[in-house]
């Protein structure tokens, strides 16, 4: 296995490694899963709701010495004026309305809109976040309700952005109950979760928000962080908004595995662990595949992400080690392979395809070796991201051009040039002395 230091982090955009994959999207299916509608990529705008903690607690001046209400309203401006045109972004609010001091019951019910999802009026939207003060209780799950409402439902990715410095003081609802209720909706609702305090019960909280609806969880610890962390989440919305991933579950064998069609899928790996999955590849198709694993919560400096095409009997077909996607929180790698390429150490599956052309089962193996830091929580495991794309195999590889690139091929052109070379220098060097001698 090879690690890495990654430079950093993309999906969205993708990433680095779709670029190996010739930049395709893709949707696709495993074995039991009902395969994802292309139909609607591209028709709805990318949508971000976020939801912001305004409870008495965000008084706390522990932030770089910055209450925790400056630090995110200064962070919020920076957002607002960096959000892509065609993202629809909104604002909501919990615990800034009803006084700490007042009846709970009412404070418990404390949330509201405070900037519609849609298109962004930036200087209406940074003047609504001025205004805010901490005040009250901290009703997340009820703000995480009206979230979804504020969103909508549609055939894309919907993402909510929780920023909050404790766990909820109101339950119920749960906001983990809130969460998991929201995901088996079907909707499409990613919930990311950044916490400003520190203490284990708000971070399991927190994480468990963001586990049920396959988001992420940030500890956060500056300002800067927090302004890039969500800054990536709205861009991460902007790009995948336009296929949903379909879940898979990887196995640690490969006849075991799920079988995956072009799209693309999400998945978890624990730490240093591998997953496999089988896609059949016919003759005369190219595989293109990529990984991306999402680093939602701190890691060893050292680490690093593999992507290996094997044949169903464990021989190694080609890799892909990690590579730097200009993100700071994914790190990813991808592939390319073809039937062309096998030399005799992938053999074709028994069975033919329907078309009966023969098909090569090639094993994708997801590996990584990175390692959690002390203290931080192992499972579950890291959000994966795996594209799948099959398409014509390119001749370029066996063309003339190519053909001088290719071992003993190369070494005699070298030889050759090089002999002809040294005649012609030395054959120049002995007219030059005659010359002289003559003169």
């Amino acid at each position: 296995m090879t690690t890495g230091r990654r430079p950093k982090a993309r999906l969205g955009s993708l990433l680095a490694a779709l670029a190996i994959t010739g930049g395709a999207l893709l949707s696709g299916l495993p074995a039991h899963a009902d395969e994802p509608s292309a139909g609607n990529a591209g028709k709805e705008a990318p949508r971000v709701d976020l939801v912001l903690d305004v409870s008495g607690s965000m008084r706390a001046t522990d932030i770089q010495g910055k209450s925790r209400i400056a630090v995110a309203q200064q962070s919020l401006n920076e957002v607002i004026d960096a959000l892509p045109p065609e993202t629809d972004f909104g604002i909501r609010t919990l615990g800034a309305n009803v006084p700490g001091e007042a009846d709970k019951a009412q404070g418990c019910l404390d949330t509201k809109q405070l900037f519609p999802v849609g298109k962004t009026n930036k200087v209406e939207a940074k003047t609504a976040v001025a205004t805010l003060r901490p005040t009250g209780w901290t009703p997340i799950g009820l703000a995480l309700r009206g979230a979804a409402q504020d969103l909508g439902k549609g055939e894309t990715t919907r993402r909510v952005v929780l920023i909050t410095d404790g766990e909820d003081s109101c339950a119920p609802p749960d906001p983990c109950d809130v969460a998991r209720e929201l995901a088996a909706q079907g909707i499409h609702l990613v919930i990311d979760t950044l916490g400003l305090a520190h203490d284990d019960k708000t971070r399991q909280q927190l994480l468990c928000i963001a586990n049920a609806t396959g988001g992420t969880y940030t500890d956060v610890r500056t300002q800067e962080q927090l302004t890039d962390k969500v800054k990536q989440l709205v861009d991460r919305s902007n790009d995948t908004y336009t296929v949903a991933p379909v879940k898979t579950a990887g196995t640690d064998k490969c006849e075991s595995a799920p079988v995956l069609t072009p799209g693309v899928y999400s998945d978890r790996e624990k730490f240093s662990e591998h997953r496999v999955y089988r896609v059949p590849v016919k003759a005369g198709q190219e595989l293109r595949a990529s990984v991306s694993v999402a680093l939602d919560r701190g890691v060893a400096r050292d680490y690093g992400v593999l992507l290996q095409a094997t044949s169903a009997t464990g021989q190694e077909l080609v890799r892909g080690t990690d590579a730097g996607s200009g993100r700071t929180d994914v790190i990813s790698t991808g592939l390319r392979w073809s039937t062309d390429d096998s030399k005799g150490y992938a053999s074709p599956t028994p069975s033919a395809s329907p078309s009966g052309k023969p098909e090569t089962t090639v094993c994708l193996v997801v590996s990584n070796s990175l390692a959690a830091l002390p203290g931080v929580q192992a499972d579950p495991g890291l959000p994966l991201e795996l594209t799948v794309d099959l398409s014509a195999a390119s001749p370029a590889p066996d063309g003339p051009a190519m053909g001088l690139g290719r071992g003993w091929i190369l070494l005699l052109v070298l030889t050759l040039a090089g002999l002809l070379t040294g005649l012609l220098f030395g054959w120049i060097a002995r007219w030059r002395i005659a010359v002289w001698r003559e003169n």
